[in-house]
């Protein structure tokens, strides 16, 4: 077979390479099913807490027939687990999106000397596949004849196309001739040889890597830590109930008279009863003691955020990666798009005498110059104007054809004539213009024009001696420090078809022209680093380019800011990389398989890291990252693999969502520490209250309605808390860093143990027994109590909500709350009057009720005693 493969392989031989090589096919691992994940979810340690307090409540309660709180338990399990699973079972989708595309395309194959169209998965190793402009490449293979102009961003992440031309081997994107599947071909026709198929090519590299599992998120860590710690707690608080409750029930109750007790036990029947009635204490204590509300509460807060995110140009496609977003330690970012505007724009021009222009709004106030810059633009550039957008040319052409338009209608209508088009081996291109002042313009690298210009023109467009050409030289260096591209735009009077034509140039000027920073990205790289966040850019740029893109974002923030190439990088152990690792700022010629080993290593030093993308390369890093950040503008691809869309690739949304991350775990937190104080005050008054002789202080439906506000409207109350800028100037919170920390148990145990206190005074001291009617009987008391419980809990919701003394700070931002919390007292007081039997409640006097409010707030001042009292020592607390 010749060397483009005239005839091509012939059946046999297809046959024959697809048995040794496989055919162009991605073999994808078992998926499970639905069902599967769904009942896996249920291995949640809280879940499986939950699960256990819903069994012995039901088989405990059902003597009462009592299903509220059984089903209550039931519907939070539910809601928690099928969320979670819907989240989890999505995130597998990346790599069938990748076969989706796969199978949908087709290619142009050589087989037996015939030309004909097949399925890319039926290509073979030894396939000549023909290519033209606008074509995918369908496999890994080189280029054997002609030439091809091929955009590879999707790959490498780099906006430059690349020239691919015959000879040298594929090992690497910047090859002359390797061809890589998923990269587009923009211009020219060739042929290709397909070198590798299937999973063998890089393409098929990381669909495999797409199909890995994902380490745990921090919050289901944390979690883990917290069911273990409130599993104890409860066993611990029912095993007390149920102790002091038979102790109450065989001993005090007989007034401790040996002969009263053992005539107790003789009773079976008796025993039986005081213990089934200890034990249904012990697990309600236990139900109580458990946050059955928390996996319910994450999702409405992840879910409420959600919808706020979105109006920032965030859309969440996984709920757990919000969360996980506000503890990122490092996040490393693409450059292109995210940083910058993902798009070349004219920055800077030179005259040749020096003038600078750093805009064009300055040149265009001297007419004569703009023209001839406006002519050069215009005619010499292969892109087109369709209104002010440039379509077509490559990227230099279409930034240099948009920094002129509108064109002027002076510069319309010149007769164009054929010249040369850039070649990367001659580097520059020429268009003769004809009729009256025929002039030739010329585009090219500074170091082919300027040698050979003899004059230039100044800012009124005289013309004038090119003496000494250093002062460029220097401007010119000074924009390539800039991260400018620059090219030399000159005027001749002769026709430039060639080298040899390159003489008696007149210069017009040097451009600079660069991808921009996005105006807002080093404000916004300011604030996530002042978060305590490592910001490391990854780019195919050089290290010089890549130096001052970096510097003008501010991302070199120390002065040992490390900026490595792909190919340092490689050269460096995981040892070593994990010792440099902190000092890293920039990593520049980067390939894809330096972003998920940067990942990998990050998160084997126990860091929560982040990474940005938006081509099929940034795919395998992005699903191995903690959280993952796809730009709406990439490929579905990654877009499917990342946990958050950043709709407008805007570095500064991902600053918010981090923002609203950490918000989010502080919203968490204060439910924890609401619910845990009501809890603790629960069963706390259940433990003591036995040997206080205090009998059944709280009914079981009491207990329900009680759940639902520390449950559901909690849940919903908190999760609206307002995300506050403040929050970003504290440092990530570790991975495995405990929910609970000890400004929220000093909180829950100061606050909980005064409310026990508080209750357990009002219950027994001779003074509220009077003013509560004791002698009509113990229900208005009783009554009082509960409605005692129920408002010190709304009380220190509000303590809860802020470790400011000012209780009210930013309240106004979450109404949501003001609304739960008034309705609970509505209800409260709407019991008292109206509930009856049911809720073992009477009506009360509004004196009655007054003593209650006021005993109720006292636990405000009480925890402003707690505040000052930590501000005093300089401990100023945060959640």
């Amino acid at each position: 077979m010749d060397m483009d493969g005239a005839r091509g392989l012939s059946s046999a031989e297809v046959e024959k390479s697809r048995q040794k090589h496989g055919a162009n096919e991605l073999t994808q691992g078992e998926r499970q099913s639905f069902l599967r994940q769904f009942l896996a979810s249920f291995g949640d340690p809280i879940i499986k807490i939950l699960l256990a307090a819903l069994a012995i409540n039901v088989i405990l309660l059902f003597r009462e027939a009592n299903w509220f709180e059984s089903v209550g338990i039931a519907l939070a399990i539910f809601l928690a687990t099928f969320v979670s699973t819907l989240s989890e079972y999505g995130s597998e989708s990346a790599f069938l999106k990748l076969q989706e595309e796969a199978a949908a395309a087709r290619c142009r194959v050589r087989r037996s000397g015939l030309v004909t169209e097949i399925p890319i998965g039926e290509l073979v190793v030894g396939d000549i596949v023909l290519l033209q402009a606008g074509e995918g490449i369908p496999a890994d293979g080189r280029l054997v004849s002609g030439w091809l102009s091929v955009d590879q961003s999707a790959l490498n992440g780099e906006s430059a196309e690349q020239r691919k031309t015959p000879g040298g081997a594929e090992k690497d994107f910047l090859s002359p001739s390797g061809l890589f599947r998923g990269a587009i071909v923009c211009a020219g026709d060739g042929v290709m040889c397909v070198t590798s198929v299937g999973d063998s090519t890089f393409y098929g590299s990381m669909a495999r890597e797409m199909q890995e599992s994902t380490r745990e998120s921090p919050l289901k860590v944390r979690l883990e830590k917290l069911a273990g710690v409130l599993s104890k707690i409860g066993l611990a608080a029912g095993l007390f109930v149920a102790g002091a409750d038979l102790f109450n029930s065989f001993f005090l109750s007989c007034d401790m008279d040996p002969a009263l007790i053992a005539m107790q036990f003789q009773n079976p029947g008796a025993v039986i009863g005081h213990v089934l009635h200890a034990a249904t204490l012990a697990i309600t204590v236990v139900v109580v003691a458990v946050p059955e509300g928390l996996p319910m509460m994450i999702t409405v807060v992840l879910s409420s955020n959600m919808k706020r995110m979105l109006r920032d140009h965030v859309l969440v496609r996984k709920l757990v990666g919000i969360e996980t977003s506000g503890s990122l330690n490092i996040l490393f970012t693409d450059k292109t798009g995210t940083l910058t505007r993902g798009k070349l724009k004219v920055s800077g021009f030179v005259c040749g005498n020096g003038q600078r222009f750093e805009n064009l709004a300055q040149m265009k106030r001297h007419r004569a110059l703009w023209e001839q810059f406006a002519l050069c633009c215009y005619y010499n550039n292969a892109a087109a104007l369709s209104g002010k957008r440039a379509l077509g040319g490559n990227a230099t052409d279409r930034a240099l054809l948009e920094a002129v338009a509108p064109v002027p209608a002076q510069i319309e209508g010149r007769l164009k004539t054929v010249g040369v088009p850039f070649d990367s081996t001659r580097k520059f291109s020429s268009v003769r213009l004809g009729g009256a002042g025929a002039v030739t313009l010329v585009k090219g690298a500074p170091e082919k024009l300027l040698p050979a210009c003899v004059s230039y023109l100044d800012e009124q467009g005289a013309r004038h001696t090119l003496a000494s050409k250093a002062a460029l030289e220097a401007e010119w260096r000074g924009m390539t420090n800039k991260a400018m591209r620059v090219l030399a735009l000159a005027v001749a009077d002769h026709p430039v078809n060639g080298e040899s034509d390159l003489r008696g140039l007149t210069l017009i000027g040097l451009v600079g022209i660069r991808d921009e920073l996005r105006r807002e990205a080093p404000a916004a790289i300011r604030e996530a680093q002042q978060a305590g966040i490592q910001i490391v850019m990854i780019t195919g740029d050089n290290r010089e380019t890549a130096a001052a893109i970096a510097a003008d974002a501010g991302l070199l923030d120390r002065t040992d800011s490390l900026i490595v190439t792909s190919a340092e990088l490689q050269r460096m152990s995981d040892d070593e990389l994990t010792r440099r690792l902190p000092s890293l700022r920039v990593v520049a010629r980067a390939l894809p398989t330096d972003k998920s080993r940067l990942v990998r290593v990050a998160q084997q030093c126990g860091l929560v890291a982040g990474m940005t993308g938006d081509g099929i390369n940034d795919a395998p890093a992005l699903k191995k990252a903690d959280v993952g950040f796809a730009m709406g503008s990439g490929t579905e691809v990654a877009k499917e693999a990342g946990d958050i869309v950043v709709m407008d690739d805007n570095f500064a949304s991902i600053t918010r969502a981090v923002l609203y991350g950490r918000t989010i775990f502080k919203s968490i937190r204060k439910f924890v520490i609401f619910q845990l104080t009501m809890n603790l005050c629960a069963v706390g008054v259940s433990i003591v209250g036995p040997f206080l002789q205090i009998d059944t202080p709280v009914t079981v439906v009491q207990m329900l309605w009680i759940n639902i506000i520390m449950d559901t409207l909690a849940g919903l109350a908190f999760a609206g808390e307002p995300p506050l800028p403040e929050y970003m100037k504290e440092k990530p919170k570790k991975r495995d860093e405990p929910v609970l920390n000890p400004y929220m148990l000093h909180q829950i145990l100061w606050m909980g143990i005064y409310t026990i206190a508080l209750c357990l005074a009002f219950l027994k001291l001779p003074v509220f027994q009077d003013l509560y009617r004791q002698s009509a009987g113990p229900i208005y008391l009783q009554t009082g109590f509960f409605t005692l419980f129920i408002l010190c809990g709304v009380c220190n919701s509000f303590n809860t909500r802020t470790y400011r003394l000012n209780l009210m700070a930013n309240l106004q931002r979450n109404t949501l709350f003001t609304v739960i919390m008034g309705a609970v007292v509505l209800i409260q007081v709407g019991l008292v009057y109206w509930g009856g039997t049911l809720f073992r409640t009477a009506p009360l006097t509004m004196g009655e009720l007054a003593l209650v409010a006021l005993l109720s707030l006292t636990v405000v001042p009480v925890d402003l005693i707690r505040k000052a009292a930590l501000r005093a020592k300089g401990m100023r607390g945060s959640i």
